[in-house]
């Protein structure tokens, strides 16, 4: 189990030793932000106020990580969307490798931006509305960027999902999943691939967030702040919606936030024909997804809070989805 207390407790020392890379001393104040995909930290001293990722090994490779963060500079000098600025190191290094015992660790830092995370309440359309326009100036700009060479991102189509190279893991392991679930599980995929392929066209897949979750975005007053570009990446721009729902797929108010995101996405763009109809086999892509990331990350805190009923809450999504889908 990777997120340990001993590993955290070894990558906290770590980051200490480092902290003066960063103009900050090592006994600056450091608390554990989040514990994901990577483990996320808040370093303070004075008017020093950073956020330090370290990178989860053997995820990303460094030219992956250096192309998230080309991207993230992009979109500031562009003015796109509001995002944390990159802090270098004093010497100008944005991507720090520490040594963890012979073992490389990766780390980059960022602005603190205050703000909390949108909650499930009353105004959650009114942010769904303006996340759709968000993800409409990201799309613009991924279409219209000149990645600079080198640029490499993981590819995130069925195969590296569902398929024969899955990034997150086999869904069929899913925790608590039984024989007559998997069976489920395994038609919904074979259905989700067949509905896939008609909406596989060069325009409609390019760079995208691919996570823009409740947890990765910062409000503040009217603001949102993207956070945690980690897991961009090649995909389907539709596929952006379903990331926003992580976790809250089952929620009676998903047709609301569908249509508010819609609503906004359409005042920046158009959106293609058949796309409400498409959202659906992205939400139901994207729930089997992270159904497989609950079992193959079960030591983090998202993981353990889902549990078992995460993965029953799939099955009954899957049934629907295959009535719905004939």
């Amino acid at each position: 189990m990777l997120y340990d207390a001993e590993y955290l407790t070894r990558i906290e020392d770590l980051i200490r030793v480092h902290l003066p890379a960063w103009g900050l001393p090592p006994d600056a104040a450091l608390s554990l932000l989040s514990i994901s995909e990577n483990a996320t930290f808040r370093a303070t001293s004075g008017a020093r106020d950073l956020v330090l990722r370290v990178y989860r090994p053997g995820y990303h490779t460094p030219a992956e990580i250096r192309s998230e963060l080309a991207w993230i500079e992009a979109l500031r000098a562009d003015d796109i969307v509001p995002t944390p600025r990159i802090i270098p190191t004093l010497d100008a290094r944005r991507l720090v490798e520490i040594d963890d015992g012979g073992t490389p660790r990766r780390m980059a830092a960022f602005a603190f931006v205050p703000g909390a995370e949108p909650q499930e309440g009353e105004d959650l359309p009114r942010w769904f509305r303006h996340l759709g326009g968000i993800h409409a100036r990201l799309h613009a700009h991924a279409r219209g960027w000149a990645r600079p060479q080198g640029f490499t991102r993981k590819v995130w189509d069925f195969e590296s999902m569902l398929g024969a190279r899955p990034l997150w893991g086999d869904f069929r392991a899913a925790l608590g999943l039984d024989a007559p679930g998997r069976v489920l599980l395994e038609r919904t995929a074979g259905v989700l691939k067949d509905r896939l392929a008609p909406l596989s066209r060069p325009d409609s897949f390019g760079l995208i967030h691919a996570d823009l979750r409740l947890a990765n975005l910062l409000a503040e007053g009217e603001r949102l702040t993207l956070i945690d570009f980690d897991d961009c990446g090649f995909s389907w721009f539709l596929y952006d919606f379903a990331a926003a729902v992580s976790f809250i797929e089952q929620s009676p108010r998903l047709p609301e936030l569908k249509a508010a995101w819609l609503a906004g996405y359409r005042t920046r763009a158009p959106v293609p024909a058949g796309a409400e109809a498409a959202l659906d086999v992205f939400v139901m892509l994207r729930r089997m997804l992270l159904t497989a990331w609950v079992a193959s990350h079960a030591e983090t805190p998202t993981a353990q809070a889902m549990g078992v009923g995460y993965t029953d809450g799939t099955l009954a999504l899957a049934e629907g989805f295959l009535a719905r889908q004939g």
